[in-house]
């Protein structure tokens, strides 16, 4: 039987090589690969989560676990998509119009697939149009906006009345995140959710699904 810890210690300890090779060896012993996500990957990323909310971990920890974590997804992926395997729901992520920071961003979308959501990642400076496509032609449950600055914080808000203008605010719950956003901010704004972490938006995905 294969021996699969060194999975979730890679993933934890952000050993992208080590993740890749026990993936690899995993599926050619014919490992189911949701067993794999369902058991060994996404209880990593949380271990991850909890330790960087405990303060044992920091940013450059929760960086590199997040390019472990892709490194064994991008093995999976395709597998899961040809077994008919559903994610938990669809994300578009997205720094809002003006910021083009990219690293709050980047951790949440790991976090998101490491929880087992399907993530569109829209990149930096996303215009509210980018996100209205997103739930309208790509079919995504959730939008996720970040912000870094308080000059970019406005965004958030026009991207929302945006979403409602558009007549697609009720197919689509909207998180919020980033330096200066509050959860009073959130709340003003009409979003159905506010993480102060990366590593808390899984929990706070699926609380706004339900």
């Amino acid at each position: 039987m294969l021996d699969l810890k060194p999975l979730r210690e890679a993933i934890i300890t952000g050993d992208a090589k080590t993740a890749k090779a026990t993936v690899e060896s995993a599926l050619a012993a014919g490992l189911e690969p949701m067993t794999l996500v369902q058991d060994y990957m996404m209880p990593a990323m949380a271990e991850v989560g909890h330790r960087f909310e405990c303060n044992e971990y920091f940013v450059p920890e929760l960086l590199l676990s997040a390019r472990a974590m892709k490194a064994a997804l991008e093995l999976v992926r395709p597998l899961l998509v040809a077994s008919g395997a559903k994610s938990a729901a669809r994300v578009a992520v997205g720094t809002v119009k003006g910021d083009l920071h990219d690293i709050g961003k980047n951790l949440v979308a790991a976090m998101l697939e490491g929880g087992g959501y399907e993530v569109i990642d829209l990149g930096v400076n996303v215009s509210p149009e980018q996100f209205i496509s997103a739930v309208r032609d790509k079919g995504a449950n959730i939008v996720a906006m970040s912000a870094l600055l308080t000059t970019t914080m406005p965004a958030m808000k026009t991207t929302v009345e945006a979403i409602k203008q558009a007549g697609v605010r009720n197919q689509v719950k909207i998180l919020v995140g980033g330096a200066p956003i509050t959860q009073k901010y959130a709340d003003e704004i009409g979003a159905d959710g506010y993480s102060e972490t990366a590593a808390g938006v899984v929990s706070i995905a699926k609380r706004a699904l339900n």
